[in-house]
């Protein structure tokens, strides 16, 4: 069965950075797109960042736009977000999503169409 599984999670710092990986198994990873989405403590799980099949085409949401970076090694099934200049405001669970809509190029903020998803990692980040 697909599974999603990340990592990398874990307490920082204000102004610090973090890795977290996303590694998939039981499907064809580059026939999916990947996206990264969280949910902090009574809100609504928001997206932050995708990147297409080809990882020609890469998304992020205003919030971190700048400071975090999606990509994707579709030799090793994994997709990666680096987090930098963290801010107390990030804290939130952090979970990846696969997608199979769309063509090579296509990336999608629309948590809907992610058919897959994992379980998720914590990021907390202190002021």
């Amino acid at each position: 069965q697909v599974q999603l599984v990340e990592s990398g999670g874990g307490l920082v710092q204000a102004g610090g950075s973090l890795r977290l990986t996303c590694a998939a198994s039981g499907l064809t990873f580059s026939s999916y797109g990947m996206g990264w989405f969280r949910q902090a403590p009574g809100k609504e799980r928001e997206f932050v960042a995708g990147i297409s099949r080809s990882a020609a085409n890469t998304y992020y949401a205003d919030s971190v736009n700048g400071r975090f970076t999606i990509s994707r090694d579709n030799a090793k099934n994994t997709v990666y977000l680096i987090m930098n200049s963290l801010k107390p405001e990030d804290t939130a669970v952090y979970y990846c999503a696969a997608t199979p809509r769309g063509n090579s190029n296509y990336v999608t903020t629309f948590g809907s169409f992610y058919a897959y998803w994992g379980q998720g990692t914590q990021v907390t980040v202190s002021s």
